[in-house]
């Protein structure tokens, strides 16, 4: 069992921790065990209560009703909601939940429920990626653990996959070559550009992570007089200096060839950009890019 300090119980809900210890106080649906501190711990079904009244109280339910309910009542409302109309916002805290729990079939059945509702890119830019951010920030405040974050990653990468396998790539297409430098690992942005790039009918080489700079040379030979555009990311800490130099590097290998760099590093650090390099921060300006050519 997994324990939960107030603060944490403040980031993962949105409920701050004054306004949980009043209504532990006036209401007492949460009795958090104690360190020999004094310090407030909770467990995992503390977390799940609190998650599901602070969903019901976001959305109109007077707290002082909610806690008169019980948990099996709270249960039925929560249903309710997840039956009506709702934001892409209502179900995060429902995707974390069953992540917490590591339920891979009710993860998994949200998702598809809202592919089905919102279509792929739109669940990837309104749900996945916000979940990811969300995902970091509990990460970093020790809420959820490295294998619950991989658990997340992989799942999404699988479907990531699977929706890219899906498309009808064009036979005489242009082509985009994605890759990561050495020691970068974050794919998942990297697959949803591919994912872009082939449903704006171009042509992928997909090389994805942890690629030796020195492995461009050759394959360039082989693909020059098709390669459209290059497409990188960088995430992982990296000095200003370092990037610079690799920028550089990059851009002396593909020569005119135009490539497309994102990810937090770049407006992090303020590279001085090669002529033929364009810093795209977001997905709708990668999608602009390709659908109207921007590079010419």
């Amino acid at each position: 069992m997994n324990y939960y300090t107030i603060k944490d119980l403040e980031a993962l809900s949105g409920i701050k921790a004054h306004t949980i210890r009043i209504w532990e106080k006036r209401y007492g649906f949460l009795v958090p065990e104690r360190t020999s501190t004094n310090i407030r711990i909770y467990s995992d079904e503390e977390l799940k209560l609190l998650l599901n009244v602070a969903a019901l109280v976001k959305r109109g339910h007077k707290i002082s009703k909610v806690a008169s309910y019980g948990e099996q009542r709270i249960h039925e409302e929560v249903l309710k909601l997840n039956q009506q109309v709702s934001s892409a916002d209502d179900y995060l805290d429902q995707l974390i939940i069953h992540i917490i729990n590591f339920d891979i079939i009710k993860f998994e059945a949200l998702l598809d429920e809202l592919q089905q509702k919102m279509g792929f890119a739109k669940l990837v830019t309104e749900v996945i990626f916000p979940l990811f951010r969300k995902v970091g920030i509990y990460w970093q405040i020790g809420s959820l653990f490295p294998a619950q974050e991989h658990l997340i990653s992989n799942l999404v990468r699988q479907r990531f996959i699977v929706e890219t396998a899906r498309l009808k790539i064009p036979e005489n297409g242009k082509t985009v070559l994605f890759l990561l430098p050495e020691n970068e690992w974050h794919e998942l942005g990297l697959l949803y550009s591919q994912y872009l790039a082939l449903s704006a009918g171009y042509q992928s080489i997909y090389l994805g992570q942890n690629v030796p700079l020195e492995d461009l040379s050759s394959l360039l030979k082989q693909i020059a007089d098709r390669l459209s555009l290059v497409v990188t990311s960088f995430v992982n800490a990296i000095e200003k200096e370092n990037l610079e130099v690799y920028l550089e590097e990059l851009a002396r290998v593909f020569g005119r060839k135009p490539i497309v760099v994102s990810g937090m590093q770049i407006p992090l650090n303020a590279p001085k950009l090669p002529a033929n390099v364009r810093f795209v921060e977001h997905y709708e300006g990668f999608r602009d890019v390709l659908v109207n050519k921007l590079w010419n």
